[in-house]
């Protein structure tokens, strides 16, 4: 992987943008100013939550998300949430309104924004049928206010041709030599393994089967390693074994892992006032060394190393490791179909959900959901309310098998987890 800063270029960018053809489209085929989306409709978080993982039909959004150009894959290895564009999956440009597709991509980085995030943009597939226009493009550019760039700490672009690494280059003067310190090129799927566990990108076959193409048609002292086998969990392993496992380990039986309690007890005590707690993200060296050593039995004190944010995102990065989420596939379909139980319900279908997880996922979830929801109650100085809760942790507790998730299911799930913030004095009697 290469990070490359953009360069100048010598003639006058704006004549090099009218020289460069993405494609050709007819001003006609732009959504006419009547069909610009109103306020309420570009609101996903309020949009999105809807009775089922896909959207209805006439969703506004449902001729975008049916396409899932745009998905959110959980963290990083920097604990930091990850957003996901295919370009291969855009249809052709008449197919396509371009404007939504704009609101439905804000509308997802609306949720994520206030917390760092990464963005990774599989390129392979744009052609010139589906590509946008340059001055959509440049719009776009402009649309994305200091709000969505201040957080996101990388960008990488995927399978770069020189078209892209030109275009680039055209547009050095929109974009702040901060940001585009930012932009980094991935040549193979491999490489993002130091960002993402690729497992868990949902990644199209047609850029699998492009980056294969790639590494055979070079020769073998130069291809790029493959992606390390996984290797057998350490006898001590915490990270990535079954919560079911870890109670056999613990010599008292508890049901609340030792990471969790660990980290917990320390944000209990050190994080409860700190603004933007669960939000930022920690030194992935700090944080490999903090796995490597639960992993190996070693003690592990947070307070000798004092580290607020790195103890929060090794609690994200615990639940999210786990083989399966702390609230089950079983409770998938339930969980994302909770929107539609009245709200008079709620307490008691939820309370029978949960009631019905391994002693040990409930235990464990109970723990949580009590700690956040003192993070909560100190709201006004962290600035962690139950819905910012919600956003980290909805993603943590539960995901689809094949782990990345479309919008359309990460906000019931949200939406869930949210729900049992308010409720859950009530919920945990």
């Amino acid at each position: 992987m290469s990070s490359e800063l953009l360069v100048d270029v010598g003639e006058d960018p704006a004549s090099q943008l009218g020289q460069l053809k993405l494609a050709t489209i007819d001003d006609q085929q732009w959504p006419n100013d009547e069909s610009v989306l109103s306020q309420s409709d570009t609101d996903l978080s309020q949009r999105f939550v809807a009775g089922s993982p896909h959207l209805p039909w006439d969703h506004p959004f449902y001729d975008i998300a049916r396409h899932q150009i745009i998905e959110v894959a959980g963290d990083d290895n920097f604990g930091r949430k990850v957003i996901v564009f295919n370009a291969c999956r855009m249809p052709p440009q008449h197919q396509l309104d371009h404007h939504k597709l704009l609101m439905y991509l804000k509308g997802t980085l609306d949720q994520y924004v206030e917390s760092d995030y990464t963005l990774i943009y599989f390129h392979h597939g744009l052609t010139s049928e589906n590509k946008p226009s340059l001055s959509w493009l440049g719009d776009a550019y402009r649309e994305f206010d200091r709000k969505y760039k201040k957080n996101i700490k990388a960008l990488y672009i995927v399978h770069p041709t020189m078209f892209i690494k030109t275009l680039l280059i055209l547009f050095k003067p929109l974009i702040s030599f901060k940001f585009g310190r930012k932009i980094n090129y991935v040549s193979y799927l491999s490489e993002l393994e130091d960002v993402v566990k690729c497992e868990q990108l949902l990644i199209p076959e047609r850029v699998r089967e492009y980056d294969r193409k790639l590494r055979a048609s070079m020769k073998p002292t130069a291809r790029p390693p493959m992606s390390p086998p996984s290797s057998p969990p350490l006898p001590n392993q915490v990270f990535g074994i079954p919560l079911s496992v870890l109670r056999q380990r613990s010599p008292d039986g508890d049901c609340v892992p030792m990471v969790m309690r660990d980290t917990i007890s320390f944000l209990s005590e050190q994080g409860l006032e700190i603004e933007g707690i669960f939000r930022r993200s920690a030194n992935v060296t700090l944080v490999k060394e903090v796995q490597l050593k639960y992993n190996s039995g070693s003690v592990v004190s947070f307070r000798e190393m004092e580290d607020v944010h790195l103890a929060a995102v090794i609690l994200k990065t615990f639940l999210r490791e786990l083989p399966e989420p702390l609230l089950t596939y079983q409770l998938y379909n339930d969980i994302v179909n909770f929107s539609s139980v009245s709200s008079d319900n709620q307490v008691v279908v939820m309370t029978t959900l949960l009631e019905s997880l391994p002693e040990e996922n409930y235990k464990s979830l109970r723990y949580l959901i009590t700690f956040l929801a003192q993070v909560s109650a100190n709201s006004e100085v962290n600035k962690m309310t139950n819905s910012n809760l919600a956003v980290v942790f909805g993603p943590n507790l539960l995901w689809g098998r094949e782990n990345a998730m479309s919008l359309s299911a990460i906000g019931p799930i949200n939406s869930f987890t949210k729900t049992l913030l308010d409720q859950q004095h009530l919920v945990f009697t």
